[in-house]
């Protein structure tokens, strides 16, 4: 999210779109990953003691979770960083300095997915809608439908993914899949994880346990748009110009209502 991230089509709609909903009086949430390029005095980040102090077993590892929040002043809305010392301070978002895809990426997608309903939870605000950008939440309907299922927080959520070009090329671990496991989650639920832990079947395991899809870029893979309109989803198409124009933040909130 602009400005705790460089500029572009996700980071754009992320700083925009909650200030657009807020504006047509709904109560929003952010939530994104403390990244280690973000400076936490520059952007006055503070940790929320009463949200911290959670440990998510990942691997068999404990991991901390560690809330902080930060204020956009110009657009009257906070952001929740999702945070832990091993998956986050690194300078680099997905990658170093010389372009290598981190080997822990998985982990933190994992994590960043639970973290993110875990606060909720602890927040006892309970969401209409979660919308999701950008692979690295993608875990999160997953988890939302068969882990959350029975939590009462969360019994009326619908969820709604975004598809960007933002795939990732590279493969994942072998382990993913086995990674993932928790709460009600079954190997079934993640066969295409098992079968080819991939970006295009990361977001196809998105889109089997979303409700809405929006489309807002054309590097999509034409399997993956295919793939998400032959499950029947509520699809929709961004168009450049509403992107440009910000008139998309009313066919989203359309959108939100039709779920």
């Amino acid at each position: 999210m602009v400005p705790y991230t460089p500029e572009g089509d996700i980071s754009n709609i992320c700083r925009y779109l909650p200030q657009g909903t807020q504006e047509r009086k709904k109560e929003i949430r952010s939530f994104m990953p403390r990244y280690g390029c973000i400076n936490e005095r520059k952007n006055q980040l503070h940790e929320v003691i009463r949200l911290s102090g959670m440990n998510l077993i990942i691997s068999e590892l404990d991991r901390q979770l560690v809330i902080k929040v930060a204020s956009i002043a110009e657009a009257h809305t906070q952001v929740y960083f999702i945070d832990n010392e091993d998956y986050f301070k690194r300078k680099g978002i997905y990658a170093d300095a010389d372009g290598k895809f981190y080997e822990d990426n998985e982990e933190r997608a994992i994590f960043f997915a639970r973290g993110v309903l875990e606060t909720v939870k602890k927040l006892r605000w309970a969401p209409d809608v979660i919308h999701c950008h950008g692979w690295i939440s993608q875990l999160l309907p997953l988890y939302l439908k068969k882990a959350y299922k029975d939590d009462p927080i969360f019994a009326g959520s619908k969820i709604v993914v975004s598809l960007y070009g933002d795939t990732p090329v590279q493969k994942f671990s072998p382990e993913f899949a086995s990674k993932i496991m928790f709460g009600g989650i079954t190997e079934k639920d993640v066969d295409l994880l098992k079968a080819s832990p991939d970006g295009i079947n990361l977001a196809k395991t998105a889109a089997r346990f979303a409700d809405g899809v929006i489309l807002c870029s054309d590097q999509i893979p034409t399997q993956l748009v295919s793939y998400c309109r032959d499950r029947g989803l509520q699809v929709l198409k961004s168009k450049p110009k509403s992107i440009e124009d910000g008139s998309y933040i009313d066919e989203y909130n359309a959108f939100y209502d039709k779920l």
